[in-house]
């Protein structure tokens, strides 16, 4: 949820499409590099038994990474601009099954909320579930060979 911090930015008045506007700098690769690699030395100095740092690093930015690439899928908004500070363009991908969802908490709740969450049911939670079941069991597979 770190890369939407960005919409303060409509409070302080800084366009959309600006590059500290939603879905600009924050949710770039540059950014997803930066947040893991700030992660890993603040939290984690000491480190995760049993996980090298790089896989830590991996991970936290593979999650920042996967928003922009999320919002990338949904169809709204102005794209994503993944190559920020390089470049400010906006993308989408080719492929947008999920459903944008307002800003506006107010405006979630009294519009398609429901719709909206069953949307992201289907294509954010479950495959994150999947993902997160697959990893499991594959560590676990790991663990109990290496003890052999």
């Amino acid at each position: 949820m770190v890369p939407d911090l960005d919409v303060i930015g409509f409070r302080l008045g800084i366009p959309y499409g600006d590059f500290w506007g939603h879905r600009g700098l924050t949710h770039s690769l540059v950014f997803a590099v930066l947040l893991a690699s700030l992660v890993l030395l603040t939290g984690f100095r000491m480190g995760v038994p049993g996980l090298r740092p790089f896989f830590l690093w991996l991970y936290f930015f593979l999650t920042t990474a996967s928003h922009g690439l999320l919002d990338a899928m949904t169809t709204g908004g102005l794209g994503v601009a993944f190559f920020s500070p390089f470049d400010n363009s906006r993308y989408f991908l080719p492929w947008r099954p999920i459903r944008v969802s307002p800003i506006s908490p107010g405006r979630f709740i009294a519009g398609r909320g429901i719709t909206i969450l069953g949307n992201e049911l289907l294509w954010i939670w479950v495959p994150a579930a999947v993902v997160a079941v697959f990893a499991w069991l594959l560590r676990r597979q790991f663990a109990s060979s290496s003890r052999q």
